[in-house]
């Protein structure tokens, strides 16, 4: 779309625009999902991975859900370390 000064863009068009739904939050999710994994499962590998991802989902992508992604694999891979000190030592 052209202005009337000529063919200077007007912002309106679909280049650059940011996705919507979960298309834009694709680092977040598996970040939240490898947040869970490593809750039960390999907290050093997959909690930490996902804390990785969701950081640069933050800092480089500044997806919507990456604060709760980061959240997620923090208490994952805390959750998932206590875990399992607490069943090593039974």
């Amino acid at each position: 779309m052209a202005t009337q000064y000529g063919d200077q863009p007007t912002g309106q068009g679909h280049h650059g625009a940011q996705r919507g739904g979960a298309e834009g939050n694709v680092f977040s999710i598996i970040a939240m999902v490898l947040g869970v994994i490593g809750l039960i499962f390999l907290p050093i590998v997959f909690a930490l991975g996902g804390l990785v991802m969701a950081i640069i989902a933050k800092a480089v992508r500044h997806e919507r859900l990456a604060t709760v992604a980061i959240v997620v694999s923090a208490v994952g891979l805390v959750g998932g370390m206590v875990l399992g000190a607490i069943f090593a030592s039974m």
